[in-house]
């Protein structure tokens, strides 16, 4: 299901480093996803519901370049992407093997998907790049997939970065990389997340006046006042 418009814009205000936290809280405490660094430093934050991706090793009978024809394809999972989505790859790791290149990521681009995360590489990293899509990967390599990696199935549970990664999930990233946020705590997550990013920002203007920390990171009562006093004066 689409992301509502004020969901995505009220997530994209908070960071995932702040995710964390929250989630931690919860008692979620692996949600970021190793391994989803920016592939261009300084792309804004996205949010969106998860399309997942599996690959599995390469089997040299089944990962052939005869395979992209197949009705189970990298290229048909493009083709079923909804927009809006941020494509989630279970590449396994595998480094030296881009899951993607540059014809895919532009049709991704033409889908008006979201972005790509994924654990593993891609490739044609120039004209990725150009495509426009945002990409959060580990890196690039020149081979293809099927020269270490063998593509089986879309829309199932995946695990990508460590990270268990289902349908529909939603998924924020930055320049901290790619966090989960499962589905079912969504309403949750954003009914604390604008308040935590309030606090926080807080507790930096208190540090800029040069505010010790015991006490203020994390708040004690004094603190708590002094705080909710300052949002009714704002």
């Amino acid at each position: 299901m689409p992301l509502d418009s004020s969901v995505i814009a009220a997530l994209q205000q908070v960071s995932t480093a702040t995710l964390t936290t929250i989630l931690l809280k919860k008692g979620l405490r692996n949600v970021w996803m190793r391994g989803t660094k920016p592939l261009k430093p300084g792309q804004k934050r996205i949010v969106g519901p998860a399309f997942t991706l599996r690959f599995v090793p390469a089997r040299e009978d089944l990962a052939t370049p005869a395979s992209w024809s197949s009705p189970i394809s990298t290229r048909a999972a493009i083709e079923a992407m909804p927009e809006g989505v941020v494509a989630v790859v279970d590449a396994m790791g595998v480094k030296d093997a881009g899951i993607f290149g540059d014809i895919l990521c532009a049709r991704m681009a033409r889908r008006n998907v979201a972005a790509l995360v994924t654990d593993g590489v891609v490739r044609d990293v120039a004209g990725v790049l150009g495509t426009g899509l945002p990409v959060w990967c580990d890196g690039v390599a020149a081979p293809p997939s099927v020269a270490g990696l063998t593509f089986v199935a879309w829309q199932q549970p995946i695990g990508c970065g460590g990270v268990a990664v289902f349908p529909d999930d939603i998924v924020v990233v930055d320049d901290d990389g790619a966090v989960l946020i499962p589905a079912a705590l969504l309403d949750a997550v954003l009914a604390e997340a604008p308040e935590q990013e309030r606090m926080e920002a807080w507790i930096m203007e208190e540090v800029g006046r040069d505010v010790p920390l015991p006490g203020l990171y994390p708040m004690n009562a004094e603190t708590k006042a002094r705080y909710e006093a300052a949002k009714k004066g704002s």
